[in-house]
């Protein structure tokens, strides 16, 4: 029986983990972190609970189908509940505008706002369509293991179909005029860490997963599909260390052959799957020599997806207007990219995004478990920045009609310091990096290592992207990989 060590316990690992061990492999994760899940963790405070991230859950069938391809019953772990109308989009000049995966609904408020967008919008969804089925087709389920992959034929007609060139704000305006209106589709930019004025129009096809197939909820919590994956890897036999930070990736005349720990343990491995940011664990666990085309200068070269400020604050009188999604844009949403990319500074006016689950599950806490999110470049914040910042947000929400400064009776912040050194991120990125260039975008680090035989990379700094399902579709290549190499 071959043995499998997967460091990092996020989604990518989980499902790797899952894959794998089910098909005869003993496979064990480590993780320095008490909990699974990686970014997608569990905070309760005080009678509070929250879901740190992710928030927005789309393609239920990829978690569900890790489950069930391995022999058991994914509806025994989890279950998704599809909201209808799933984000309350508010903007500067106080209007609202409604998402829906309704067509009609969405065809209705558009005509509040864009009458362009309401006739195209139709065009807008099968255009989206198009994209997601080219990427889904040639792109999301399989591994990159040599640059002579992309030279393929069909790969390359089917990389000159999903607009590579042409940039999301532009292709968004193809579809919609108000500015307002371009911001709720542009966000989807941010869902892979960048701007839309700089990332290509292929991540436009975020909006078929939202706006055709919709958006999901995970029945008490979306930290359930992490705590499910968990409990069923351990049940078919697998192996958890939580609490154990791997020190160093043992490498024998190019091969990998075991990881040491921080419990001062030598674990032997056949092949060993990294699930956390590619740049920090390639730095931090892998000696200079053993990695070539990666040298520290190459890995410093990088430029950072967006990071996060967030507040959890727990409410004790429950927020009826706050909706399970709900967002207040900046005036000028150009300039806040700007600040945060071009300036590396925290937006003057952000754009404020609050997840509410209790509006939809009011059984998992008590009051409002308010998560709220700004984007902010990946630097590191003096206390009196974070503190400074923290009331700019209130404000902003005061502004708006939303006062909770003072029914607030648990409070939390995390900063890009915070997630730093919380989940080892690439300067405190959540994305790793950033999606703007080409090679960023299409050519991120493979799974497969250029440098070591048998060592793999799974997660969102890798192929095929950033995004809870990519990042869980990320492990099953891998997985897949290996067995077909065994030929099991």
């Amino acid at each position: 029986m071959k043995n499998i060590l997967i460091i990092g316990g996020g989604l990518g690992g989980l499902s790797a983990a899952i894959s794998l061990q089910s098909k005869g492999y003993q496979v064990t994760i480590i993780d320095e972190n008490q909990h699974p899940g990686g970014k997608m963790m569990s905070v309760k405070m005080g009678g509070y609970s929250f879901d740190f991230g992710p928030n927005t859950i789309t393609m239920p069938k990829v978690f569900q189908s890790v489950i069930n391809d391995a022999g058991g019953d994914s509806s025994s772990y989890f279950q998704f509940e599809k909201l209808e109308k799933h984000t309350k989009n508010v903007f500067s000049n106080g209007k609202v505008l409604f998402q829906s995966a309704n067509p009609e609904e969405m065809i209705a408020e558009l005509r509040k706002f864009d009458s362009l967008g309401a006739s195209r919008y139709r065009e807008y969804l099968k255009e989206v369509n198009r994209l997601y089925l080219l990427a889904e087709k040639s792109f999301f389920y399989r591994v990159f293991d040599s640059w002579k992959d992309y030279l393929s034929p069909q790969l390359s007609r089917s990389f000159m179909k999903v607009r590579p060139f042409e940039k999301m704000n532009h292709f968004h305006r193809r579809y919609f005029r108000d500015e307002d209106v371009l911001k709720v589709f542009n966000r989807y930019a941010t869902y892979v860490g960048s701007s839309p004025f700089s990332c290509p129009a292929t991540f436009s096809l975020i909006g078929h997963l939202e706006m055709n197939d919709g958006v999901y909820y995970a029945k008490g919590g979306n930290t359930s599909i992490a705590t499910g994956f968990r409990q069923f890897f351990e049940e078919i036999g697998g192996v958890c260390k939580f609490g154990t930070r791997v020190e160093e990736i043992i490498v024998k005349k190019k091969r990998v052959i075991g990881v040491s720990t921080s419990d001062g343990e030598f674990l032997m491995g056949d092949d060993v799957i990294i699930n956390g940011d590619f740049i920090t664990a390639t730095r931090n666990l892998i000696r200079e020599e053993d990695r070539l085309s990666f040298p520290n200068k190459k890995l410093d070269s990088y430029q950072p997806s967006i990071s996060a400020f967030v507040i959890l604050a727990g409410v004790k009188e429950y927020q009826e207007s706050i909706h399970h999604h709900q967002l207040f844009y900046s005036e000028d949403y150009k300039k806040e990219f700007d600040e945060i990319f071009k300036d590396k500074r925290l937006p003057g006016d952000p754009t404020i995004y609050i997840s509410h689950s209790a509006a939809t599950d009011p059984n998992i806490t008590k009051g409002s478990n308010l998560f709220i999110l700004v984007n902010a470049p990946a630097i590191d914040l003096k206390r009196d920045e974070i503190v400074q910042y923290k009331e700019k947000i209130y404000d902003k929400l005061e502004n708006h009609g939303i006062f909770i400064r003072d029914s607030i009776e648990v409070e939390k912040i995390f900063t890009p310091n915070t997630i730093k050194s919380k989940f080892s991120a690439y300067k405190g990125a959540l994305y790793g990096i950033a999606s703007h260039s080409m090679t960023e975008s299409f050519l991120r680090p493979s799974n497969v290592s250029k440098d070591i035989d048998r060592l793999f990379y799974v997660g969102g700094t890798t192929h095929p992207g950033g995004g809870s399902p990519m990042v869980t579709i990320s492990g099953r290549n891998v997985a897949n990989y290996i067995l077909n190499r065994d030929k099991v």
